[in-house]
């Protein structure tokens, strides 16, 4: 089962889009486990607690549906770094809209998710 690091930006963008999480990884991915980072966590609680309420995150169903992991041993403490450094330890996809995330990811040759516009996900194949 591969798995699949979930950014902060990429979490929004799915439930901003309405779509269906687990029929678009695995329609993209096959079998797919989602990671979340404690760090991730932390930012997605601090943005949802500034959302109106009929616009929450969903963070319950995206505990549910991850495996967590925390990043004691990154050297960095900014969350796009750790999903960086994990990424390219052990060559996980990585979903995130981050346009600069994505270019770092894009020029290790490290295998990027995002949402796109028609409310799908799909692989980045190029910037």
């Amino acid at each position: 089962m591969r798995q699949i690091l979930i950014d902060t930006c990429g979490w929004v963008a799915i439930i901003e889009s309405g779509m269906n999480i687990d029929t678009e990884l695995f329609r993209v991915l096959g079998p797919a486990q989602m990671v979340l980072l404690d760090s991730v966590r932390q930012e997605l609680e601090l943005l949802n607690s500034r959302r109106p309420r009929n616009k929450g995150l969903l963070l319950a169903l995206l505990e549910q549906k991850s495996q967590p992991i925390e990043a004691l041993s990154l050297e960095s403490s900014h969350p796009d770094d750790q999903l960086f450094d994990l990424a390219v330890k052990h060559t996980i996809h990585v979903l995130t809209v981050d346009v600069e995330l994505k270019r770092r990811l894009y020029e290790q040759g490290l295998p990027i998710v995002e949402v796109s516009k028609n409310q799908r996900l799909h692989l980045v194949d190029s910037l």
